[in-house]
């Protein structure tokens, strides 16, 4: 929301009051941050800004990191100081993941060049996929999985590296993406039993695909390595225009002793897009 949208705080909504939203004077200032959360922002959705231009940006709201970048764009953002809190570029896409074993060489490859890469940067997160079910069972697509991450898995512990699958809806936006709930997910990291293996708990996928929220981070937290956020429904702001309270949920997330990233990953409906983030981080800084 840009300053002019904020107006007098008597029209500002409950909900906002209750998060103290900041009057337009505060939303053309910085943000002081209370520490609880790491957070950080996708740039996909934000790529209408020059990486220089948003890394100065975010900087500016007291952030110190971006999601999925590639080896490409770090230089740049470490330019700023910014890091790189789930990197990507190893994958070959949502739908041609680990548990279709025809897609494991060309996968195997892929990460084995990228590990060492993100060592090297200094970073520690990778994200990875299951791939589309094309009527597999979940049994023989939890197996699969687990060849193929397997043979990576000793790389990823020499270089301090964890793959991280992330949790994907399939009902509205990845149709037929196996791993879409999280006792899949949950399943998959005990069978590979490594602390190199984790998930990406993205909250907005998981709403609309099995929903119970928190109950579900607090059971499984030490399964997850990354958080995303997004409204639901249609992935945008996630004030009191969606059905989530996210004050809650990153009190919940705080409380397991989570010290990775949360991620933006909401798609802005107002013009002024670095303002409507800030309000966001405000909203999840707990």
């Amino acid at each position: 929301m840009t300053s002019a949208g904020i107006g007098a705080v008597g029209s500002l909504s409950s909900f906002d009051k209750a998060l103290g939203s900041k009057t337009a004077n505060k939303e053309a200032a910085g943000l002081t941050l209370k520490g609880n959360i790491n957070h950080s922002v996708c740039y996909w959705v934000y790529n209408d800004h020059p990486l220089d231009q948003f890394c100065e940006s975010i900087k500016g709201l007291g952030m110190s990191a971006i999601d999925l970048l590639g080896p490409k764009e770090w230089p740049i953002i470490q330019q700023h100081g910014i890091s790189c809190a789930m990197c990507n570029g190893a994958e070959l896409g949502l739908y041609q993941g680990f548990n279709h074993t025809e897609y494991h060489e060309a996968l195997i490859k892929n990460y084995t060049e990228w590990i060492p890469l993100v060592a090297q940067a200094g970073y520690t997160n990778l994200i990875c996929f299951s791939g589309a079910r094309k009527g597999m069972d979940d049994e023989t697509g939890l197996n699969n999985c687990v060849t193929g991450l397997q043979k990576l898995l000793p790389l990823a512990e020499k270089n301090g590296v964890t793959l991280v699958m992330e949790l994907l809806n399939s009902k509205i936006d990845h149709k037929d993406y196996m791993c879409d709930h999280t006792a899949w997910g949950v399943e998959l990291c005990k069978r590979i039993g490594s602390e190199n293996f984790k998930l990406l708990y993205d909250i907005y996928h998981m709403q609309i695909d099995e929903g119970d929220i928190i109950r579900n981070i607090k059971e499984h937290h030490q399964y997850i390595a990354h958080y995303h956020t997004g409204g639901v429904p249609g992935r945008h702001e996630i004030d009191d225009t969606q059905e989530l309270y996210y004050p809650a949920i990153m009190r919940a997330i705080v409380e397991t002793g989570f010290k990775g990233h949360v991620a933006q990953e909401f798609i802005p409906t107002q013009p002024d897009k670095i303002a409507s983030l800030k309000k966001c981080i405000e909203i999840c800084d707990v």
